[in-house]
């Protein structure tokens, strides 16, 4: 079957990966290379504790506040307020106790296979090299701060998540460089991370054109249909690529493809920020999500990651680097001793649903159409996956993971 992927981030490679394991021919459309997207610049966790959504109970409180705060951890940009404000009502009435509950099990049914469903796509591609199961701790002031959060570090636990309490001195003997400014962690033992996100999708993809796929730098203009069933993608640069199937995982602009197919989803891009410390002197061995900065600190190839926070400006709107130097801020913070002399920052689009589940299954109303898009916070986590998933409906097999709760017409 001759199949075209369109999107070259994580999703799509994987995808793509998981569908040349069936014999399928592949040609992937996307107007950048793999993993220049937000593939590139996530905070690179593999984490199957990582299914809570981002709406959270009592969030609703806090909105007001942040939004006075044009650096703080969510920001709408004001011109973009009556564009986003539907999705916003949506994303609070989603974050209700037992919305939340609902979400959870479903993100948590579709991250626990993480490693075993990335495992024969690295050992294909040879890049085990690139991904590490060292754990995620956790880490906070004091047990009196980390109460905040522990009803949802009790629906991890409750849902199957192995999270361990680690106090203080075990917490330093874990990790040095955290003394001083943390008195009490969890760790996720079950947890991993990428040394480096761009380039384990540039592996994946490698991979997949020496097994024979053909990549075509260009955007979609219009799909060749004839009646429900799309015949050929048309590109802007003329070309028609005829198709058997069709694949949409093109992350933030997944939103305007699947319009020209009839379905209107709510994707919103959550715009992320990092920091990349390149003169970092720490030793971390864990990946550590700092709750009360609201920050995720991966020790990569490449150095020191640090990244959070969301803005709603949408696709177009300039990045406001300021808010990479909160995080540059924090890290400091956060690490005192932390050599900042040299970094880099970066801006990038998730593609988020106001529920915090991604869309994965076929188009409505069309036969031969697949999505696989939205995955907000947990692209990295959810890739391979929905690579393997969208692969078995594809080839008409039962799927391992229940698909009801990310049906594409769910809204």
């Amino acid at each position: 079957m001759r199949v075209v992927v369109i999107g070259n981030g994580i999703v799509g490679v994987c995808t793509a990966a998981w569908l040349q394991r069936d014999g399928h021919d592949v040609t992937f459309v996307d107007p950048r290379g793999p993993g220049e997207a937000c593939s590139f610049g996530n905070a690179g966790s593999l984490s199957p504790s990582a299914c809570l959504p981002v709406g959270m109970p009592g969030m609703w409180k806090k909105v007001p506040g942040w939004l006075k705060d044009p650096l703080g951890p969510l920001t709408i940009r004001w011109s973009y307020l009556p564009t986003v404000m539907p999705w916003l009502l949506r994303f609070l009435r989603h974050s209700r106790p037992a919305e939340v509950v609902r979400i959870a099990t479903a993100m948590r049914n579709l991250l626990a296979p993480i490693f075993e469903n990335y495992d024969p796509l690295l050992e294909r591609a040879n890049a085990r090299h690139l991904v590490r199961r060292t754990g995620c701790l956790y880490v906070y002031s004091g047990r009196e701060a980390a109460r905040q959060w522990q009803w949802g570090m009790d629906l991890r636990r409750n849902l199957g998540v192995d999270m361990r309490d680690v106090g203080q001195e075990e917490l330093e003997s874990l990790e040095p460089d955290l003394k001083g400014r943390f008195r009490f962690g969890i760790l996720a033992p079950e947890n991993g991370s990428t040394l480096d996100p761009s380039e384990l999708v540039k592996a994946l993809h490698a991979q997949c054109e020496r097994d024979g796929a053909r990549s075509v730098r260009a955007s979609v203009k219009a799909f060749e249909r004839h009646r429900d069933v799309v015949r050929g993608v048309r590109t802007d640069a003329g070309e028609v690529i005829e198709c058997d199937a069709v694949v949409v995982a093109a992350g933030a602009w997944s939103g305007g493809l699947v319009r020209d197919l009839g379905l209107r989803v709510p994707l919103e891009s959550q715009r992320g920020y990092h920091v990349t410390v390149n003169s970092s002197n720490l030793s971390l061995r864990h990946t550590v999500m700092a709750v009360e900065y609201n920050i995720m600190v991966n020790p990569m190839a490449k150095g020191l990651r640090l990244a959070g926070s969301v803005e709603f400006a949408g696709l177009a709107a300039p990045p406001d680097y300021r808010r990479a130097h909160v995080l540059l801020k924090r890290g400091r913070e956060m690490f005192p001793h932390l050599d900042t002399s040299r970094y880099t920052e970066w801006m990038g689009h998730r593609p988020c649903l106001p529920d915090s589940m991604p869309v994965i299954g076929r188009a409505p109303r069309l036969q031969n159409v697949w999505l696989g898009f939205g995955h907000g916070h947990v692209g990295m986590c959810g890739g391979a996956t929905t690579g393997r998933e969208l692969a078995n409906l594809i080839a008409g097999r039962p799927t391992g993971v229940d698909l009801a709760p990310f049906a594409p017409d769910r809204f």
